[in-house]
């Protein structure tokens, strides 16, 4: 698939939500693949490669330390991470550096629906992370559809979109 043949589809319901000197997205996105599906995308290294913004160096389904990787073209960062909570299929909560992902699985009429409550210090990067979320979640989808378009990371993602979702995400939530 091609950056021009890539459709990101409608925004997600986005709301952000202060905590201190500490904010949150919170980003709700629907799947049409049952829970238990929507967490081996979630924890599982092979899976979280092929669509996640990092490198995961092992199972996220169990609670301890673990690495994440970011790539960006041929960068590679790696970031500690913690896995907090570990509850197959419905709740994932793990620390990434600085920041707190919180995922939560629902069963809905289509599917699942993917709460997303990522915590950050920069309110400014709200919209950003929604944007890459957004991309990412599309990207996952599309995998567990049987249709992989490979992940879309870093600079690349620039030409899938980002910039026209960070635009709309950041209307959407609003000036702070």
């Amino acid at each position: 698939m091609t950056a021009h043949d890539f459709d990101p589809g409608p925004l997600a319901q986005v709301e952000r939500h202060a905590h201190g000197h500490k904010w949150t997205l919170v980003f709700v996105y629907e799947m049409r693949h049952p829970p238990a599906e929507v967490w081996k995308a979630l924890t599982e290294p092979p899976q979280l490669a092929e669509w996640a913004p990092f490198l995961a160096n092992r199972y996220l389904g169990s609670v301890g330390e673990a690495t994440l990787t970011m790539i960006d073209g041929d960068t590679k960062e790696e970031t500690p991470a913690m896995v907090l909570r570990a509850e197959p299929p419905t709740l994932l909560e793990y620390t990434w550096g600085d920041d707190l992902l919180h995922w939560e699985l629902t069963p809905s009429p289509s599917g699942t629906r993917v709460t997303l409550r990522h915590t950050l210090a920069d309110p400014d990067f709200l919209p950003k992370v929604a944007a890459g979320w957004h991309l990412c979640l599309v990207v996952a989808h599309r995998l567990m559809d049987g249709e992989p378009v490979g992940p879309i990371r870093g600079q690349d993602a620039m030409s899938y979109g980002w910039q026209e979702l960070n635009d709309a995400y950041a209307e959407k939530l609003g000036p702070l």
